[in-house]
């Protein structure tokens, strides 16, 4: 299997009354096969009988059956490959509930809160049991035409329709608005049902073969004019890309065959028109950075990108903040924000030829948090995107040359907070970027302190002694005990009201130690020269 990652890109193509009615049977028949095909697969019969039967009774050519049925294998393991991550998630809410149920059982008895978690618990564990009875069984679900559209019918008026009959036509509609035409590097043009060639003014012209149970008078389908805003280069070079490789047959006897670039294909309508998706094996970049020349190291967070980069010795270069409010955004332009700070990210470390280093995050616990913090935090967390940006960060890292280096993420952010928050004058978010890059280099994470002063959000500071380490064990070993330190340390400090008052001036031993002396980072919008009063506490990087 190739390394090389699969870039898609997306146009609206300009059609005819005519051509937009035959993409809409070529849909309707194709999700007809879909499904009747999945039944039949669900019923244990033969692939090679089903394929025979399918050809004869939709009219199919023998590779837009094999569209077919490799789209819904996919969607059938990415189920099964998804279900295990589903049961630990929810898990991980229950018990994030349960603990939640037990604070406010304290707190606030037969509070209205309380019976809402408590509601929002049972609903939890009879999605555990689901979940573990479809795993048992082997059975997969699948809903053709999505699960929300589906709940619709049961509330008509809440989502503005009139009657049943006009959910059922939408119904019918979703479950008939796209098909797929699978590539192959052994075809013309990378795909046999449908080839794009260069038209002298630069656009494609895309010949989409039409399958014959549609009993139409042409068997092609021809759309002329077709140009893509981004990827149009990318496309065109995959489409001329072409070699000669060896290949042996069955026999053992060795052929010389011409080989092409799979280029897939998918046609998505929606309310505007219709659109064409193309999937093109992207193309091989060379390398522009070095592990050599150091890292710069990310922390993901819901509101920003906190950057650190160090020179190939670990000592810290620079640090950066990235804002990425998403909450109250489209799916669209949260994208295409999470896109723009991905890019610039990339153009960073391809500038300074060095690597760039991100955590190997575990989502099903990042979702998990959603049960236990208060409402404003977890519209925060459920609005970012934590899978999206990792994967922008590939791609445009990718595209640029920039090596990527994932590293496990345990206790970074303690890392940060203890050894490098007051040493360099910066934000605990910086502080972990840059234990993230000093990870990504294989370098110590030893404790530098013996005493940590942990910057608040507000602008003040808690302390507290670290515990003995024990040097037969892994240092994260004592990571762990310190991290009990300093949950201890917050809670005590907001059990206090320290979180809420301006932070307090250190002492002049304190102060001559961390957060007045002169910084090898260039911070924005920091000055630590001078000790910050509370009106300008906007500045911190914290």
């Amino acid at each position: 299997m190739s390394k090389l990652p699969v870039f898609t890109y997306q146009t609206r193509v300009r059609l005819t009354p005519e051509q937009s009615a035959s993409l809409d049977v070529y849909a309707e028949l194709y999700g007809r096969a879909q499904r009747s095909l999945f039944a039949k697969m669900r019923a244990g019969a033969s692939m090679n009988e089903l394929k025979r039967s399918f050809l004869r009774r939709f009219g199919l050519t023998s590779r837009q059956f094999n569209a077919i049925r490799v789209e819904l294998e996919g969607k059938i393991a990415l189920i099964r490959e998804r279900r295990p991550e589903l049961i630990e998630e929810a898990k991980w809410r229950i018990k994030r509930a349960e603990e939640a149920i037990g604070r406010l059982e304290k707190k606030h008895p037969g509070s209205n809160v309380l019976h809402q978690k408590k509601r929002r618990l049972a609903v939890l564990r009879a999605k555990l049991d689901a979940l573990l009875a479809d795993q048992e069984s082997g059975r997969v679900r699948l809903c053709f035409g999505s699960r929300r559209l589906f709940r619709k019918q049961f509330a008509l008026e809440e989502n503005g329709y009139a009657s049943h009959a006009d959910w059922k036509k939408d119904w019918q509609a979703e479950r008939s608005s796209q098909f797929f035409l699978l590539g192959s590097k052994d075809e013309a043009s990378g795909n046999q049902s449908c080839q794009a060639t260069v038209a002298p003014d630069g656009g494609l012209r895309l010949r989409l073969r039409l399958p014959d149970g549609l009993g139409s008078t042409s068997k092609h389908l021809v759309l002329e004019g077709v140009r893509f805003a981004y990827g149009q280069d990318a496309i065109l070079q995959a489409l001329s890309a072409s070699r000669i490789v060896t290949a042996q047959t069955k026999t053992g006897k060795l052929v010389r065959k011409r080989e092409e670039s799979a280029v897939s294909y998918r046609f998505v309508r929606d309310r505007k028109g219709w659109r064409v998706f193309v999937s093109v094996e992207a193309q091989p970049v060379a390398l522009a950075t070095r592990r050599l020349a150091g890292a710069i190291g990310v922390d993901i967070n819901p509101d920003h990108l906190a950057l650190a980069e160090t020179d190939r010795f670990g000592n810290l270069v620079e640090i950066r903040r990235i804002g990425l409010h998403l909450y109250g955004k489209s799916e669209e332009q949260a994208k295409a924000r999470i896109g723009d700070a991905c890019r610039q990210i990339a153009r960073a470390c391809a500038e300074s030829g060095k690597p760039l280093v991100i955590e190997r995050l575990d989502l099903c616990k990042r979702k998990a948090e959603l049960e236990s913090v208060d409402p404003v935090r977890a519209r925060s967390l459920s609005s970012f995107a934590y899978a999206k940006t990792i994967s922008m960060l590939k791609a445009a890292s990718f595209r640029a040359g920039v090596e990527v280096i994932e590293v496990d993420p345990a206790y970074t952010s303690v890392i940060g907070a203890v050894n490098h928050a007051r040493r360099h004058g910066i934000g605990s978010h910086q502080g972990a970027a840059y234990a993230i890059a000093r990870r990504g280099l294989g370098l110590s994470e030893r404790p530098s302190v013996r005493e940590a002063v942990v910057p608040t959000r507000n602008g003040g500071h808690v302390t507290f002694a670290l515990p003995a380490r024990n040097r037969a064990k892994h240092v994260w070993s004592f990571w762990a005990d310190v991290r009990k330190g300093l949950k201890a340390a917050h809670a005590a400090h907001a059990r206090s009201g320290g979180h809420r008052l301006p932070p307090a001036p250190l002492l002049p031993k304190s102060r001559a130690l961390g957060a007045t002396r002169a910084l090898p980072a260039k911070p924005r919008h920091a000055n630590r020269r001078q000790h910050c009063s509370a009106d300008v506490m906007d500045d911190l990087p914290w």
